[in-house]
């Protein structure tokens, strides 16, 4: 099975947890996300199957945007409520002016110092490890780049908050340090992830809505379970000219196919200053993503067709 589907990741699991979910659903066994998840987040978890995944190339840097909330008054071990606090706590008595003007002083591209219960590595150990085994962890400051930091309101020890940023970016980390700017500590106490790149909240599913049982009677050559299960992703498959709408289409010539899906280069409709563009095979049937050579000469960079295929329908256009 070969498609894009967004997923709202409940919590309590792993974005792996996901991952193995939806191969015991779908049947298919490459199956890839687009950023980790903590168990403790919610949202958006875009999904890439089979010969999508390869696209995960394209999709490393994208932006992603959250909302959750920040409990001030004393830091946890690993920066959210999973964790076990790191000192007393403290009396909170920060105004809400006070808390948007330290808030605003993260925004742009700072040095941010990730949790010492992350994936980071240390002489090729993840960081999370060591940190259980109750061994010191000292990571290193990285560049991240925060582009908005907006303090929704303020309720007692609670802020409510909306951040969009840069991949690379630990929102724990955010609320930790805002609460050591505050002088009273802070962790996170929620988080919801509502985008990753063009991947919307509004266009995610539930595991449980591809997990139900379907109603209806399913072809002679299908069980039951595959003919809800096709249908069901068949709803929440993306269509493939939504994806990378950064990148222009085109609908090859089908004198180009045969070159192309074996790794040829090809000449293509020219684009003015595109590097990289989406072919087609017809309307809904994405095959290779090609880059540029010189003019109209295009390479491919990821082929995701076979030259022995017949044009197959992935998904209905929405």
């Amino acid at each position: 099975m070969d498609g894009v589907l967004v997923l709202d990741k409940p919590g309590g699991i792993t974005s792996h947890d996901a991952v193995n979910r939806l191969r015991r659903i779908t049947g298919e066994r490459s199956i890839g996300h687009l950023g980790t998840l903590d168990p403790m987040a919610t949202g958006v978890l875009p999904m890439l199957l089979g010969r999508m995944t390869r696209l995960a190339q394209f999709y490393l840097h994208c932006e992603k945007e959250y909302e959750g909330e920040i409990r001030l008054g004393f830091a946890t071990d690993t920066y959210d409520a999973t964790g076990e606090p790191t000192g007393s706590s403290n009396q909170v008595n920060c105004s809400e002016v006070q808390i948007r003007e330290v808030a605003e002083r993260f925004v742009g591209v700072i040095e941010q110092t990730p949790p010492s219960y992350s994936a980071k590595k240390i002489a090729g150990v993840p960081a999370y490890k060591l940190a259980r085994k109750k061994q010191t962890v000292e990571l290193k400051p990285v560049k991240v780049e925060i582009k908005q930091f907006e303090i929704a309101g303020v309720q007692g020890d609670r802020v409510a908050f909306r951040a969009q940023v840069a991949s690379g970016t630990y929102l724990r980390s955010l609320a930790h340090d805002l609460g050591q700017q505050l002088g009273v500590g802070g962790h996170l106490a929620r988080l919801r992830r509502t985008a990753v790149g063009e991947f919307k909240i509004e266009d995610a599913c539930r595991l449980e809505d591809l997990e139900c049982k379907g109603e209806g009677s399913a072809p002679s050559l299908m069980s039951d379970n595959e003919y809800y299960v096709k249908s069901t992703m068949d709803q929440y498959l993306r269509h493939p000219r939504t994806l990378l709408p950064g990148f222009p289409s085109v609908t090859a010539p089908p004198e180009a196919l045969p070159r192309l899906l074996n790794g040829n280069s090809v000449n293509l409709p020219e684009f003015s200053s595109a590097k990289l563009v989406k072919v087609f095979r017809n309307q809904t049937e994405l095959v290779a993503i090609v880059q540029r050579v010189a003019g109209s000469l295009f390479q491919p960079k990821v082929v995701l067709g076979s030259a022995q295929e017949q044009p197959v329908e992935m998904v209905q256009p929405r």
